[in-house]
């Protein structure tokens, strides 16, 4: 039997965990006994054996790593230390991971990379270029050099990584997906993500700084027509390449 991949969410919210992690099993291409799933927001960060699972795929959050520590709740620090105990054993190992969004944050700092809002994005449809690393990646070879993806974030890197290879940029957000290693990935974007899922996201989060509350209606008009499908294909072939930990 195969080994399972790791879901780890951070998200309070019961329907906006159970949208996201519902487009992560669909994209993904994931059987309901290929997946873990882990609410560390709830819970905390799991003890994890590397061995028991093929990846680690790790979603969005409403929590901001670039928040003054003062600032943070006690769950988000203990949350941030977890992962960044987590790391140190994911990266020496190599070992297969996906970060979405706060996944991305979270492993860039870990990196040591600057998060701010500088190149914070709205809440929509973005063009995301490859780069020539990115052509060449087992993830992106073939997808083209420029696809349409969904973002909504408070802060991103401010620069590729250190150590890690830029993979995809936009004109609104340089750090758009990086790789760290071989097999050690991250995303600004939302790869599992679809006009739908945005809908619960938006319903959800409309107080919470992403945008003004009265332009939720407008935000769900304007990704209505969202086609994602690359961003889609990138996950698909994420849990193709590890499935069986190969």
């Amino acid at each position: 039997m195969s080994k399972p991949f790791l879901i780890v969410q951070l998200r309070p919210e019961d329907v906006v965990a159970d949208s996201e992690l519902h487009s992560i099993v669909r994209y993904g291409g994931l059987a309901d006994d290929e997946v873990v799933r882990a609410r560390a927001e709830r819970d905390g960060v799991p003890t994890i054996e590397l061995d028991d699972y093929s990846a680690i795929i790790v979603g969005g959050s409403p929590f901001d790593v670039s928040t003054p520590e003062s600032d943070k709740s006690s769950l988000q620090r203990n949350l941030e230390a977890s992962f960044m105990a987590l790391f140190e054993r994911i990266v020496a190992a190599d070992f297969p991971f996906l970060g979405a969004c706060s996944g991305n944050g979270l492993l860039g700092r870990f990196c040591g990379a600057n998060i701010s809002s500088r190149y914070a994005e709205p809440v929509g449809g973005v063009d995301v270029r490859l780069t020539p690393e990115g052509s060449n990646d087992p993830l992106l070879s073939g997808i083209p050099e420029t696809f349409r993806a969904l973002v909504g974030h408070k802060e991103a890197c401010d620069d590729v990584p250190p150590g890690s290879v830029l993979l995809a940029t936009s004109d609104s957000c340089p750090v758009q997906m990086f790789r760290l290693g071989t097999n050690v990935y991250a995303t600004q974007f939302h790869p599992e993500a679809d006009p739908e899922e945005f809908r619960v996201r938006i319903d959800a989060y409309k107080h919470h700084g992403y945008f003004a509350p009265e332009a939720a209606a407008a935000l769900n008009a304007s990704v209505a027509h969202e086609q994602t499908p690359h961003a889609h294909l990138l996950l698909r072939r994420f849990v193709d390449r590890y499935r069986d930990g190969s």
